[in-house]
């Protein structure tokens, strides 16, 4: 059971809060590359830790990312045109380059001089792995961009769908590692068959196992943790175990574990204290889903599932759609759609779940892992230390990755799918 000071720490992001300045000293995934992909096209406005943002790609293709309000008289550059290298508000004509260079004030007389001493707060930008990257910390300590684990090269597929969900960052992230809940709350949509590895088909995930209660072990890394859930399979159950790991990357990244066909990861951005943007993905492997496949498969695509600014259009209010007949006739949770599933969960909770009024289990090791590992994490930066994953040297995000597999009872468990310089202290449950 978590302190009422300690939940406040894990779960405000706003302003000074810990945890939000310690996000602020990571590139953050801000955007969609498909919602800027057209030079002088639409600006974006985006929320990240209580702020209002505004990216644009300019005349070049240049990606720039603004405070939304113009330092002028504070109206929103949201509004603006993107034209000839650069966002002109609509109020008064003044425009800045992706840089925040105030390159033009068309209200002002010829001979005024105050454009050379306007400069708007703008913010570092980097474009990978399907994702529009800002980095919103000190101006002096701007970090070399680490590219992430799902996209270890420009050549590797990735597939986003993304769901605006109007809770909190880390109840969302608390259910992308806990390995438990799958076995129950999507048991219709990832289902034991006799395979030798988890699979996927157009429907479907298949499992190797039937068992809904795993053994939980934990592994504190440089970066987060990673973890395994140890299951009994179908086959070989005598000699062997089926072992998923997950990996935390904080504070943003779950790398969930894989199928033969692909690889899975989550990526969690708060919006504010109240709100986050949940990010669900394919990637790389031997037959990685195109976007619309994915987005299809999940019950995620847009002007269907989803509304234009990437909100659900199930919601509490509808019961998220649930279809109680689908659950007579054999389906869990009447739900269609994995992420579906999940957000119906983390906001049934509240905006802010509060944590002192939990009775915890066993199964639930790697959620405390994560809540001491990142309340910790909060208390170093607050005090004036590093933020966690910056310290150097820092290991390639490229080099690590989940697993899953059926393995000998004698395997380690840590060296699957862990990069060498990965180390740490396990922990396990009971």
């Amino acid at each position: 059971m978590m302190t009422a000071e300690e939940n406040d720490l894990l779960t405000r992001v706003v302003g000074d809060a810990p945890m939000g300045q310690l996000m602020r000293r990571h590139w953050i995934p801000a955007a969609l590359s498909e919602e800027l992909s057209e030079p002088d096209g639409k600006p974006l406005r985006v929320r990240l830790l209580g702020d209002n943002l505004v990216l644009f790609r300019d005349s070049e293709g240049r990606l720039g990312a603004l405070d939304e309000l113009c330092p002028h008289r504070r109206a929103s550059l949201v509004y603006g045109r993107n034209e000839d290298s650069g966002l002109r508000c609509l109020y008064h004509g003044w425009k800045f380059d992706v840089d925040g260079n105030c390159v033009d004030m068309s209200s002002e007389p010829p001979e005024s001089k105050l454009k050379e001493k306007v400069k708007h707060k703008s913010y570092p930008v980097h474009e990978c792995g399907g994702f529009v990257w800002v980095y919103m910390g000190p101006d002096d300590s701007v970090p070399e961009f680490n590219r992430p684990a799902f996209s270890p090269d420009d050549k590797t597929p990735v597939s986003i769908l993304k769901i605006r969900v109007p809770c909190n960052w880390a109840q969302v992230m608390e259910g992308q590692i806990d390995s438990a809940h799958s076995s129950s709350l999507h048991s219709s949509d990832m289902v034991p068959a006799r395979v030798d590895s988890a699979g996927a088909n157009d429907t479907q995930w298949l499992r190797p196992s039937t068992d809904k209660s795993p053994r939980l072990v934990s592994q504190l890394t440089d970066f987060g943790f990673r973890y395994a859930a140890i299951r009994r399979p179908i086959k070989n159950a005598a000699t062997h175990e089926y072992v998923r790991v997950t990996v935390y990357i904080a504070p943003f990244v779950a790398l969930i574990p894989p199928n033969t066909s692909y690889n899975v990861a989550s990526v969690i951005v708060p919006e504010d204290d109240h709100n986050s943007t949940f990010h669900f993905i394919a990637w790389g492997g031997v037959n990685c889903p195109e976007t619309a496949t994915w987005r299809d498969f999940n019950r995620a695509v847009p002007g269907k599932d989803l509304n234009d600014d990437f909100t659900s259009r199930r919601t509490i209010e509808n019961d998220f759609g649930q279809d109680r007949q689908s659950m007579r006739e054999g389906n869990f949770t009447g739900i269609p759609g994995i992420p579906n599933q999940d957000i119906a969960m983390w906001t049934s909770m509240g905006s802010i779940i509060d944590r002192t009024q939990e009775l915890l289990g066993a199964s639930d090791i790697a959620v405390v892992e994560f809540r001491r590992l990142m309340v910790d994490a909060a208390r170093i930066v607050r005090n004036g230390g590093p933020a966690i994953g910056t310290n150097e040297p820092r290991i390639p995000y490229s080099h690590i990755a989940s697993y899953q597999g059926v393995v000998e009872k004698k395997t380690n468990w840590r060296e699957l799918g862990a990069a060498p310089e990965e180390r740490g202290e396990e922990q396990q449950a009971g």
